[in-house]
């Protein structure tokens, strides 16, 4: 591809007791005549820390170095003060991570890239599960993932599949397994890659993933190497115990449409898994708070019946009184326990769904955490369920560890109802509650986390410490939990002979593997704990963290890995870091960042009264469908898209469900269809501006512009020049130019008048949009233009020739998806307000497709209000 073959591409993979070590290598040869960029693309499980980086060009190494992530900072900020640095990139998508770093290399040379990551994989519904992203993006003439498993308790069972694999592809994964090897080999010739008999394309586009579990004739397994002990605990063959759930489900203007479908359809599948032991009951919240019985009630075959016909009614009102309902929630669990509603061998949880931020009554994230907290004592768990990316979920996350549960993003995609319906499915089968792990506190010190609320069939325990005396070789471990019918407990004891009699097999073995698992186990916990904790405890926790990461060599989200590439060919030094869950690159702060949103064509920014509004201005020209250019500061860059509809059209481009703002605008044509067009052009020729919260309603076309204020209405001309302040309002209209108009205390905007030539046999007059101090909207706006008020990041990739020699294409990673873009041009009327200034941008084609949420069509509403 572009001249670079890929000529080999490895995937060696190495599990010991659970402990994953994935090395990635591949090798690549510039096969054109001038130097070029090879790019080494790996997407890596969330879960995993990255150990290792090398690059070899020309038979000389260039490692990666892991620092401290300021050290890092600092050598990367060196390096981009000396020019443009190309370094390294990262994406997150749902259960990946995207580790990127390109390198240009001369006519002939060749370039191996070799990545190492580790993780310990987690056991779900019954059977452990490591994945790989398989995307070598051409056909690779030596391609090959090999995984060796090695688990001294023995192998039960061992998979393998790939959502690429088509049939004739299922005849090449060698599979075997006996006592406690596994091995699995895949390695299609070139011809079995391609899509088709003599395409050029690889099939090779998806994940690998294998699954396997371990005999078991005892519920616990000690394992002991070199001063370092690993216990795995999941008992068989217990009855389930009876739960108690409470659904807290948000129901704010925020949620309505796909997603409220997607909770209601999951709420049903949840409701037919429910057994008749079960206690449960829904909590609504939107403005108000609603229950649906007065307390929990049980799962019988009637009252099921009557919940779902409840379920199917649920729909969306008001904002988000997230802690009305939680408190709820708990409030009715404490009654269910206190007054012996539900059996006291049961298991508690609470699981809440929103996909905004608390609005309505205690809205300070702080005081609800400890209302909850004071609230919930530490009894059950609560998991916190973020729909979409308007959450805080910094909030959620550690509101979830202060109670004992976990925080889980759900995506806002055609499978949500799957993903809510499979978390479920995770915490729906306790059968132990008030787990402990105990050990000779006078042998043991540093131990991870040794206490669990609660055990759920299929899953596992995982504990790990260090002998205080490191020649010490024996061990014994008490467990104990609550069951179904009574205490159980369970007493085992191992020495470090029996391990290592297990481990003779050592070509399976990699390194101090145990000491290994013990500290990416100990830093995912300090991290977690790190979380929820302020002050002096935090800084512990942090440099506990940090230490245990530059001495193991992973990298976290408290460490870089710096890549020192060769000086020539304008290479410079990169820096790879940890993406955290919820925490997004900040848009850098000050005027000269502010970002101005401009929906318009042929928009001059001259016509926007700066004087009062110093923000950058963006326009967006040319005749034809709506242009809409997203500022993208932190990136200095831009993305632009079309939105082709017919004239008649309401578009949605602003909702607020927060402070009540809605803008709508409908789109007119030209006065006559041009026979040449493939396209017909439109333009905004009303716009419709609302506050509900004010009962405001601003309608605006090229003749006129009328204000509705509850039953009373105002008109004005674009003759008129008219300053206007009420309460809830400020209009100023220059004449014949634009209105700048401020409802409440949200955001401004700026309609500017785009008059033609009269009699010209086209075009007619039509408006332009713009939104000014956009922060001051809430993060639950959405719409066609509010959506992008959020940041927004991207990477593009893999640069190349497209069909105009002028206007290259290009890969780019935005929202989790993969676009083609086109590199173009729109104008910048700031400088020259007479003829413009090209101003680059990435398009993305058919519509916004894959940068907007959902597709355009879903904007187009009945009419402007």
């Amino acid at each position: 591809v572009n001249g670079i073959e890929i000529y080999s591409m490895k995937i060696d993979s190495k599990i010991t007791s659970r402990f994953a070590r994935n090395v990635v290598t591949s090798r690549a040869v510039n096969r054109g005549n001038t130097h070029k960029e090879v790019f080494f693309d790996v997407e890596l499980p969330k879960t995993a820390f990255i150990t290792n980086f090398s690059m070899t060009i020309d038979g000389v190494t260039y490692p990666g170095t892991i620092k401290e992530k300021e050290v890092a900072k600092k050598q990367y900020e060196k390096a981009v003060s000396k020019g443009q640095t190309a370094g390294l990139v990262k994406a997150s998508g749902r259960k990946t991570e995207k580790f990127t770093v390109s390198v240009n290399v001369a006519a002939a040379s060749k370039v191996t890239f070799e990545l190492t990551y580790e993780e310990l994989l987690k056991r779900k519904f019954g059977k452990y599960e490591m994945f790989i992203k398989v995307k070598p993006k051409q056909l690779v003439k030596d391609f090959e993932i090999e995984v060796d498993i090695f688990e001294p308790q023995g192998i039960t069972e061992l998979e393998a599949e790939g959502t690429f694999i088509t049939n004739d592809l299922q005849n090449i994964i060698k599979k075997t397994f006996s006592e406690k090897k596994g091995h699995i080999s895949f390695k299609p010739t070139l011809d079995q890659q391609r899509t088709c008999a003599n395409c050029s394309q690889s099939v090779l586009d998806g994940d690998f993933t294998v699954k396997y579990d371990v005999k078991r004739t005892t519920p616990n397994n000690l394992q002991i190497v070199n001063g370092y002990f690993v216990h795995f605990f999941a008992p068989t063959n217990l009855p389930k115990l009876p739960k108690n759930v409470i659904f807290v489900i948000d129901i704010s203007g925020s949620m309505s449409g796909r997603e409220i479908e997607q909770t209601r359809e999951a709420l049903l599948k949840i409701l037919d898994d429910m057994k008749e032991d079960d206690f449960f009951n829904f909590i609504l919240f939107g403005s108000e708070v609603h229950t649906w019985k007065e307390s929990l009630i049980k799962a019988t075959p009637e009252n099921l019946d009557e919940a779902r016909k409840f379920v199917r009614g649920i729909d969306t009102e008001g904002m988000t009184n997230l802690h009305g309902g939680i408190m709820r929630g708990i409030d009715m669990l404490n009654a269910a326990h206190e007054g012996n509603i539900v059996p006291k061998r049961s298991a508690s949880i609470i699981i809440m769904l929103t996909d905004g931020q608390p609005n309505v009554g205690v809205f300070n994230t702080e005081d609800i955490q400890a209302h909850v907290k004071k609230a919930i004592e530490g009894k059950y768990p609560l998991y916190n369920l973020g729909f979409g990316y308007g959450v805080d979920y910094n909030f959620l996350e550690k509101m979830a560890l202060e109670n004992k549960g976990l925080a889980r993003r759900i995506y806002p995609d055609s499978d949500a109802a799957l993903q809510l319906q499979g978390f479920y499915d995770e915490v729906s089968n306790p059968i132990l509650t008030d787990v402990e792990l105990n050990y000779p506190e006078n042998e043991i010190s540093d131990l991870t986390k040794n206490s669990f609320k609660h055990f759920y069939d299929g899953s596992e325990i995982v504990v790990a410490g260090r002998f205080i005396d490191s020649h010490q070789n024996s061990l014994t471990v008490d467990v104990i939990g609550e069951g179904a019918n009574d205490a159980l407990s369970y007493t085992t004891q191992q020495d470090a002979e029996q391990t290592a009699k297990a481990f003779q097999e050592q070509e399976y073995i990699f390194g101090d593997y145990i000491e290994r698992l013990w500290a990416y186990l100990t830093i995912e916990q300090l991290l977690e704990k790190r979380t929820a904790a302020t002050g002096e405890e935090k800084e512990n926790l942090t440099a506990e963290a940090l230490d245990l990461s530059l001495k193991y060599k992973f990298v976290t989200p408290l460490t870089s890995m710096v890549v020192t590439k060769p000086e020539d060919h304008g290479n410079q030094d990169g820096v790879a870091d940890k993406p955290i869950e919820g925490i997004s690159d900040p848009v850098p702060a000050g005027p000269q960042h502010q970002q101005l949103h401009c929906l318009n064509v042929k928009c001059s920014c001259r016509t926007l009264n700066l004087s009062l509004y110093k923000h950058q201005c963006f326009a967006f020209p040319v005749d034809g469908d709506p242009h809409f250019i997203i500022s993208v500061p932190q990136k200095k860059d831009a993305i632009c898209f079309n939105i082709n509809e017919n004239p008649g059209a309401v578009l949605n481009l602003i909702n607020d469900p927060v402070t009540g703002i809605t803008v709508n605008g409908e789109l007119i044509g030209d006065k006559r269809r041009n026979s040449d067009a493939k396209i017909q052009n439109t333009y905004f020729g009303k716009l419709g501006i609302a506050n509900k919260h004010l009962d405001l309603k601003l309608t605006v076309t090229p003749e006129k512009i009328t204000i509705q204020n509850g039953n009373e209405k105002t008109g004005f001309s674009w003759l008129d020049s008219v300053t206007l302040q009420q309460e809830g309002l400020t209009l100023i209209i220059n004449r014949k130019k634009n209105l700048v108009l401020k409802m409440g205390s949200s955001a401004s905007f700026v309609i500017v008048l785009h008059q033609v030539w009269k009699k010209h046999p086209l075009h007619q007059d039509f408006l332009g949009l713009y939104t000014l101090e956009g922060d001051k909207l809430s993060t639950q706006t959405h719409g066609l233009l509010g959506q992008f008020f959020h940041p927004i990041d991207f990477t593009i990739l893999e640069i190349h020739p497209g069909s105009d020699p002028k206007k290259p294409d290009a890969t780019m990673i935005v929202k989790n998806n993969e676009l083609t873009v086109t590199r173009g041009w729109q104008k910048d009327f700031k400088r020259d307000p007479e003829h413009g200034v090209d101003i680059p941008c990435w398009f993305v084609h058919n519509n916004g497709a894959g940068l907007i949420d959902g597709v355009h069509t879903d904007y187009i509403v009945s009419s402007l209000f």
